[in-house]
């Protein structure tokens, strides 16, 4: 059996890529920060569905926890599946924060460097010696680091995703020669707990927000979770080093 590890996989994106990865037949390591009861959930609607789940916990803005979580994982594999190895990570838990240049603090800036840049970028460094050859990495970025997108506030935020949509194009430069995919989905605005669940605390924003997308709404977590899953199957194979938008449209 394959297996696949989704950070952050408690809510929102993460969920529906745990989920629908595992509709395809993979075992699902799901990590959590702070809410192990929705990792467990999601642990507990695989299992449901007929799949196997296990979560871990993991702090993607703490690189001395790293070496843990991989032995973590490594028990895991083996006590559930057999396994010394896994074939699929979906770098996806995050955090936002929104202020402008002039307001900006070292202090959040520095958090946020650790969130979405420095944790995926020495996760994937831990985790390599676990990953199986032939194996695939899916980062999620943002369409925020689009040349088209500029949203006042989310200057440190989207500069961050820029830099992992690098890393992307690099690792997976890097990476090719165990035959290891490397891809990212870029997300335009979608429901989820983003920046404090920004969409469930100001629903009054939304519908100046859906008509920013071609398509006429705000995307789904499923929209993003079903692209993930089909980059890290078969179906994406000949596919790597790629950021492909994910977004409806938005601001087409």
């Amino acid at each position: 059996m394959r297996i696949a590890v989704v950070t952050g996989a408690g809510s929102g994106i993460g969920r529906s890529a745990a989920v629908r990865i595992a509709e395809r037949g993979v075992g699902v390591v799901v990590t959590y920060r702070a809410h192990r009861q929705r990792a467990e959930d999601v642990v507990a609607e695989i299992g449901e569905a007929g799949g196997t789940a296990v979560a871990l916990p993991l702090d993607l803005g703490d690189t001395s926890g790293f070496p843990a979580f991989r032995d973590a994982l490594a028990v895991a594999l083996a006590g559930v599946w057999g396994r010394d190895t896994f074939d699929v990570l979906v770098n996806n838990a995050g955090s936002g924060e929104m202020s402008m240049i002039g307001e900006t603090t070292e202090e959040s800036f520095d958090r946020l460097t650790r969130v979405l840049w420095k944790g995926p970028y020495f996760l994937v460094q831990a985790l390599l010696p676990l990953l199986a050859d032939g194996g695939a990495v899916v980062n999620v970025t943002s369409n925020a680091n689009r040349a088209n997108v500029t949203g006042p506030g989310w200057s440190v935020y989207a500069s961050l995703k820029g830099a992992v949509t690098v890393l992307t194009r690099y690792a997976a430069k890097e990476l090719s020669g165990r035959g290891i995919r490397v891809n990212s989905v870029a997300p335009g605005a979608t429901r989820t707990r983003f920046a404090d669940d920004v969409l469930g605390r100001h629903p009054e924003i939304e519908p100046d927000l859906a008509r920013t997308f071609a398509l006429g709404r705000i995307g789904e977590p499923d929209d993003v979770g079903l692209v993930i899953a089909a980059l890290a199957s078969e179906e994406g194979r000949w596919i790597t080093a790629q950021d492909i938008e994910v977004s409806g449209g938005q601001y087409l």
